[in-house]
């Protein structure tokens, strides 16, 4: 065998060496808080079907997520991503511009944004505006002319028909879908029943009434046990889990029950959606497998498991369309993502 030719098979082996070094055994997933206890059933249910290693799911939030799947495409990289809101156009210019440019998105239900409270407090109604008054920074003056620094201390304050009860509200982070949500659909929607605004409004107060909660919702949670004054927000399934504890707050009359999210009536709700890198399914042993079982009747159809848990099923026409585009591994376009959606 000449020189050449042992260089040659000596790289040949070499890059093989590599390749089965880069492979995994173990999927690896990031990204929402509120889509993490679903994505969590899924990889328990496919470790304990399938022979495979249960996937790594982390708790990161979407923004979060987003920030470490459109990191590279290697697979020292996550991949699939959890988010409680679509990828937005920054996020898909930064997964192309380090080469994450094969996705596959998947819508997997509705959620909605529950507004909690100690469940030993009398029950509470609020209207979007009234929330949107308590956390704004800056609020409408009397005359409605001009804005001022947030003066309200008390929900009272707002309207003398609340109670007397200082304004703490514990919420998720900049890095949060959930906030991305909330701040879109409680905050801006709001603000435009204000003219003086000019248009959408989302800043929040930094006074200490609202407070940073982390990404982990159950902390929310805890805090409203520890907390009777405070109102906190998070996804729908943590109201369910956690209905000994908390309860529910009605937003514009309509409390925040499955029914109520899946017939449109309650103002806050949203879509759920994972994000997976197509690149990754011929090194990623099970990928595939934990893909298609996610999107299987048996765990989000209308009867699924998931239900059990606290997503919010899509009609069964739209389940059709979101199973027809997994399984032809239709990969996501900038056109669908400034639309908002997968398929």
């Amino acid at each position: 065998m000449t020189l050449i030719k042992r260089a040659l098979l000596a790289a040949s082996v070499a890059t093989v060496m590599v390749a089965a070094a880069q492979a995994r055994d173990q999927i690896r997933i990031v990204g929402s808080s509120t889509v993490y206890p679903f994505s969590s059933y899924v990889a328990e249910e496919f470790g304990a079907t399938t022979g495979n290693p249960t996937p790594v799911v982390e708790s990161t939030g979407s923004g979060g997520g987003m920030k470490l799947f459109c990191a590279g495409n290697g697979l020292n990289t996550p991949d699939f991503t959890n988010a409680s809101r679509p990828m937005k156009v920054s996020e898909w210019e930064l997964c192309q511009k380090n080469g994450v440019k094969n996705i596959v998105g998947v819508v997997i239900g509705f959620d909605g944004i529950s507004i909690a409270q100690n469940k030993d407090n009398p029950k509470l109604d609020l209207t979007l505006e009234q929330v949107f008054l308590a956390l704004a920074q800056e609020v409408p003056s009397k005359d409605g002319k001009s804005l001022i620094k947030n003066p309200y201390k008390k929900w009272s304050d707002i309207d003398p028909s609340l109670p007397d009860r200082e304004i703490k509200v514990v919420g998720a982070p900049t890095t949060s879908g959930t906030r991305d949500a909330f701040d879109e659909m409680v905050m801006e929607k709001a603000s435009k029943k204000f003219p003086v605004y000019g248009g959408k409004y989302k800043k929040i107060r930094t006074d200490g009434a609202f407070i940073p909660g982390g990404e982990n919702d159950n902390l929310i949670v805890q805090r409203l046990v520890q907390d009777k004054d405070a109102l906190g927000y998070f996804g729908y399934s943590f109201l369910e889990e956690n209905s000994d504890k908390v309860s529910g707050v009605k937003l514009n009359g309509i409390e925040p029950t499955f029914d109520n999210i899946a017939s449109g009536k309650y103002p806050v709700s949203r879509s759920l959606f994972f994000y997976a890198k197509k690149d990754h399914f011929k090194d990623v042993k099970g990928m595939e497998e934990y893909l298609d079982l996610f999107i299987d009747d048996m765990m989000i159809g209308n009867d699924g498991v998931l239900r059990t848990i606290g997503l919010i099923p899509m009609p069964e026409s739209e389940l059709r369309k979101v199973q027809a585009s997994v399984k032809a591994r239709t990969l996501l376009t900038l056109d669908m993502v400034k639309n908002g959606v997968v398929q």
